[in-house]
C-alpha cells in the first residue's frame, strides 16, 4: 500500500485550502504543520481543539514531532548553507528577494 503524497500532490500543497485532493484532516495537518513553521506561538486552544476531532492524542504528538523535526533540519540545513533542489515559499510567507 502506497502512503504519503506523489508528487502531484505534493507540487499542491501550497493551495490545500481550496484544493478537494486533499481530505480535511489532511488540510487541518497542513495548516497546522505551516501555523507550526510560521508563527508557533499562535497555535491556541482553538486548533488543539480542532485538531483533536481529526487526530488522536498520539497522532497529534506524532505530527508536532514531525514538524518541528523538518523545521529543525530545514533550519540548520540554511545556517550551514546546505543547498537544496528547490525553493520553499510558504503560503504566507513573502517572498525573498
Amino acid at each position: 500500500m502506497q502512503q504519503g503524497l506523489d508528487d502531484e500532490l505534493y507540487n499542491q500543497v501550497q493551495s490545500y485550502v481550496t484544493n478537494d485532493a486533499f481530505t480535511a484532516r489532511e488540510k487541518l495537518a497542513i495548516e497546522f504543520a505551516e501555523q507550526f513553521a510560521i508563527d508557533h506561538r499562535m497555535i491556541d486552544d482553538a486548533m488543539f481543539d480542532r485538531l483533536k476531532e481529526h487526530f488522536s492524542d498520539q497522532e497529534i504528538l506524532e505530527l508536532t514531532s514531525t514538524a518541528a523535526f523538518c523545521l529543525g533540519f530545514g533550519r540548520a540545513f540554511q545556517v550551514l548553507d546546505i543547498d537544496v533542489d528547490f525553493d520553499v515559499l510558504w503560503s504566507r510567507e513573502p517572498a525573498q528577494d
